[in-house]
């Protein structure tokens, strides 16, 4: 089979490279039917995650068909169609019986394209198929389905619920790329007074208020400080998530929010970050970070099957897996191709 496989930062390549097998009796073996690109992917390559070693296959989004599973496998049968989930989870562990499956015990966690190889390659190995991956619901199409495998979680859980966004709030997201757009969707659903989309790409913020943002401010022309305050009489955001992944982003977020208020760390670091506990020790600010846990899938599920959640909106560029090497390309340059998310099928 072929497969996106890393060579270190900057490297990759579609290469041949042999078809998974069955290792545990929890293991499936998916075809890839659909698969996307994110944005850790691009700190992978950026150098960012220095776990991910040379020759492992990327990827950690798919939805495919399964076509063999383990002696131990209960839930998931050859021939099911299902959402593989960007966290695979042993069911059984500490983390995992509190829901908490990124900080999986048991082997699992955020491994896929991480710490074995991913779902960028026309067949992948889930472990734990029976409690990470998610049969299809009828009737929603493969690209669809497939926004739910990390990144409308990730906005939604790490971004939204950590951040304890509530009706009536004024909610600051300092990057409007994908994930920054997933959290906005997910903000809508809560109600806030307003929601302020920041960044530096017009065409970005143009998307952003399309997913829900009512105020838009590019902050290569504008400062987001005073634009919040005017909102708040003064006071700050009482919701900023930081959804880009730099230090700048970081301390601007720290910036915007109110005493009380609450700062979620969505965004993926690859360096230091400064924390200003000189100006933040006596605002009773809380600084949550997390790596998505997935916890919410079922409930998405649900919301994307009866369109109270578009995630069609996501997906602005289709390729099939012979032109992935053009994919990750357009996907790199997304300022200049107005990428948010590609999908990549087999045909």
């Amino acid at each position: 089979m072929r497969a996106i496989v890393y060579h270190g930062p900057g490297k990759k390549d579609w290469e041949e490279v042999p078809k998974p097998t069955i290792q545990d009796d929890t293991d499936a073996i998916v075809r890839v039917d659909a698969v996307t690109i994110c944005g850790t992917d691009l700190h992978i390559l950026k150098g960012d995650v220095p776990a991910v070693t040379d020759g492992r296959i990327l990827g950690h989004e798919a939805v495919g068909t399964v076509e063999e599973v383990g002696a131990g496998v209960k839930n998931v049968a050859v021939g099911d169609k299902v959402l593989v989930s960007c966290i695979t989870s042993c069911g059984a562990c500490r983390f995992c019986r509190e829901g908490r499956y990124g900080q999986c015990l048991g082997g699992g966690g955020w491994i896929l394209g991480h710490l074995i190889d991913g779902t960028q390659a026309e067949y992948v190995r889930v472990p734990f198929a029976d409690t990470s991956t998610y049969k299809a619901p009828d009737g929603v199409p493969d690209e669809e389905l497939l926004m739910l495998a990390d990144i409308i979680p990730t906005g939604y859980e790490v971004g939204v619920l950590n951040g304890k966004v509530s009706p009536g709030d004024v909610v600051a997201v300092v990057g409007a790329g994908p994930i920054g757009l997933a959290t906005i969707m997910g903000a809508k659903l809560f109600s806030p007074a307003h929601i302020v989309a920041i960044d530096k790409v017009d065409a970005r913020l143009e998307a952003a208020k399309l997913f829900g943002a009512d105020v838009v401010v590019n902050n290569d022309r504008e400062d987001p400080l005073e634009v919040v305050r005017g909102l708040t009489e003064g006071l700050g955001a009482d919701v900023a998530v930081e959804a880009v992944g730099v230090p700048a982003t970081f301390e601007l977020s720290a910036e915007l929010v109110r005493p009380g208020g609450h700062v979620a760390n969505v965004g993926v670091h690859g360096e230091p970050a400064t924390l200003h506990l000189e100006e933040l020790w006596i605002k009773d600010v809380t600084i949550t970070t997390g790596l998505v846990d997935t916890y919410s899938t079922p409930t998405l599920l649900k919301l994307v099957t009866s369109r109270q959640v578009d995630s069609r909106r996501f997906v602005t560029h289709h390729f099939t897996m012979d032109d992935f090497m053009e994919a990750y390309d357009v996907f790199t340059r997304a300022g200049e191709t107005g990428a948010l998310k590609v999908v990549v099928t087999r045909d």
